[in-house]
């Protein structure tokens, strides 16, 4: 119950932030939106462009964890891993109030899981977040300070890419759980690092061990007997 409140909290805390604390919306920012969307990048700071870009990036990451750790939830976490790409962070906090520990994974992957848990998913979500930031430490990190300053997209963009970094480890020890991976140093390199400790694990972590529902069945009632 604890858990639930200080993520409720969280998402309330960051809500309140957002639309009542930041910076005000500039006239531009839909068009921003719009150019950043479309690939108009001309005459806008690389930084924010890959900033843009890798907040596509880390629902991906979260949605290789969320649809597997959603096989054992009472609610359904597609819903919160579809929205998260369109608000990120907003969307993924109430799925981690509502969830609940889940440490095994029941039944078979289907093609969508098999994806997820695909190493080369991973691999190739770190070559594309290593382009982007090699690619966004060309731009004005001046200009970038400003924009921050004054405009409420590049501020609440910038602190929810913050937010995705903390809250990875939230999911990362039951997603360990699930694959039999017991190394605590491991756990803290892969959360400690932002961005690319979730890229790593996804490149590194073990394939999900699979498990027939009535073999799981069978083998509760031979326990229970």
């Amino acid at each position: 119950m604890f858990r639930k409140i200080v993520f409720g909290l969280i998402w309330l805390g960051f809500l309140t932030y957002a639309f009542i604390f930041a910076p005000p919306d500039q006239p531009d920012t839909f068009e921003l939106i719009q150019n950043l969307s479309l690939g108009n990048w001309q005459g806008i700071n690389p930084l924010v462009i890959a900033l843009f870009n890798l907040m596509g990036i880390w629902p991906v990451i979260y949605s290789a964890v969320l649809f597997i750790d959603g096989r054992g939830q009472k609610i359904r976490a597609w819903p919160f891993a579809t929205a998260s790409f369109a608000v990120g962070a907003f969307a993924l906090l109430p799925y981690l109030a509502l969830r609940e520990p889940n440490q095994e994974f029941f039944g078979k992957k289907n093609l969508w899981l098999k994806l997820l848990d695909s190493r080369v998913t991973g691999l190739i979500l770190t070559i594309a977040a290593v382009i982007l930031v090699r690619y966004g430490l060309q731009g004005d990190w001046g200009n970038f300070v400003q924009q921050w300053q004054t405009s409420r997209f590049i501020h609440v963009m910038s602190l929810d890419f913050c937010l995705l970094s903390l809250l990875f480890p939230a999911l990362l020890g039951d997603d360990m759980a699930r694959r039999v991976v017991k190394n605590q140093p491991f756990f803290w390199f892969i959360a400690l690092i932002p961005l690319f400790g979730p890229l790593i694990y996804l490149c590194v972590r073990p394939a999900l061990p699979e498990a027939e529902v009535k073999t799981v069945l069978s083998q509760e009632q031979s326990a229970t007997n």
